[in-house]
């Protein structure tokens, strides 16, 4: 089971570890006061990754090559130059889309010294030497139908979810918000835009089933049955059989099927937690009470968890990246907009409070 937890928030990033039963503590602390955007261990390495998004100051990456002990700057994903003259413009708001990054939404391991990177504005970064260099996936950029992403929740659109084959990691996925679902099978040589099953309610509805207007919130898998995908989409939940191509929305979703965080059971492809919000224009808990939801039949019955959380004026909105479920398949941990951190040590039945004072959290993930 996962002992440790990185904590990645508006002010820092911080280390958890379990103390005893029922007990964890905060452990350590890294670049107080700066926010840190997404954080990723590398699996069977003492390896970290850290995004920091430093306003004025740009984005930069921290590493660590020894579990914290000691960290350097790390290079940063680049853009190539602008062509001149060329139009490159988000659809929705008419801004002028910048070749720069602008945040770093989403680090992802595949190979051992392999890193994927998703970045705003929408540009999806590759490395084979362990973050020392970084090539932009041209393929994908330079696709027209890339052009007509649209902002959501960002000015631009971006890429949050990264899932790479463990089977085959030449085989990768990724959610674009709002973009949709885009695959390759050669490390990004080739990219194919799927998602046939995809609702949206905010198009015309003749457009309501176009996989290029879809907003995917967060898309995640099951390591052991990596064919089954689960999404927490902006008016809706779905879960794919075959990778991402074909998808089914679960009905009768309670208490909301609006929200922004999905983990996925490790071993266990019919096991899913979600963290529901009211609607997009109440970005709080329904009810001021705050839950999360299970499913373990994959799309019959999700169970309402609430043991050990505040179930009166909660205000708390949990972020794609902050919802994580161990390598065991039974810790899980949400961290929330108001700085507040729960653990649960048994699938979600009951949730232990870590802190409620932590910065705002943006992103979490188990180390094992």
């Amino acid at each position: 089971m996962g002992d440790r937890i990185l904590v990645g928030t508006h002010k820092g990033l911080f280390r958890i570890v379990r103390v005893g039963e029922g007990r964890w503590e905060i452990e350590m602390s890294w670049f107080l006061g700066d926010p840190v955007s997404m954080v990723l261990t590398m699996p069977g390495t003492d390896q970290i990754h850290a995004a920091l998004d430093l306003g004025h100051f740009g984005v930069k990456i921290q590493r660590s090559l020894d579990d914290g002990g000691n960290w350097s700057e790390a290079p940063v994903p680049a853009y190539p130059e602008k062509p001149e003259g060329l139009e490159d413009r988000d659809p929705f708001r008419g801004l002028e889309i910048p070749w720069s990054t602008q945040k770093i939404w989403s680090l992802a391991a595949g190979m051992p010294g392999e890193l994927w990177c998703g970045v705003i504005p929408g540009g999806l970064f590759h490395s084979t030497d362990g973050g020392d260099s970084w090539r932009l996936m041209r393929a994908l950029w330079d696709d027209p139908r890339r052009r007509q992403w649209m902002g959501g929740g960002y000015d631009f659109a971006g890429i949050h979810s990264i899932l790479v084959d463990p089977r085959d990691p030449a085989h990768v996925t990724i959610g674009v918000s709002v973009g949709g679902v885009w695959t390759t099978e050669d490390r990004g040589g080739h990219w194919q835009l799927i998602g046939e099953g995809l609702r949206n309610a905010y198009m015309p509805p003749d457009q309501a089933a176009d996989p290029l207007t879809q907003d995917p919130h967060r898309i995640a898998h099951c390591p052991a049955h990596p064919d089954r995908l689960w999404m927490q989409h902006h008016n809706g939940i779905f879960l794919s059989d075959d990778a991402g191509r074909h998808w089914r929305e679960l009905e009768d979703v309670a208490p909301s099927s609006f929200g922004f965080a999905v983990a996925v059971h490790p071993a266990d492809p019919d096991t899913a937690w979600f963290v529901p919000a009211l609607k997009d224009e109440q970005r709080i808990p329904v009810d001021g009470r705050l839950v999360v939801t299970r499913i373990r039949n994959a799309g019959e019955h999700f169970d309402i968890l609430d043991t050990g959380l505040p179930q009166k004026h909660a205000y708390d909105l949990v972020y794609r990246h902050a919802l994580a479920v161990d390598d065991g398949g039974e810790r899980l941990a949400i961290g929330t907009t108001t700085g507040s951190l729960w653990v649960s040590e048994d699938q979600g039945d009951a949730w232990l409070p870590v802190s409620h004072h932590l910065p705002p959290i943006l992103c979490l993930q188990f180390q094992s």
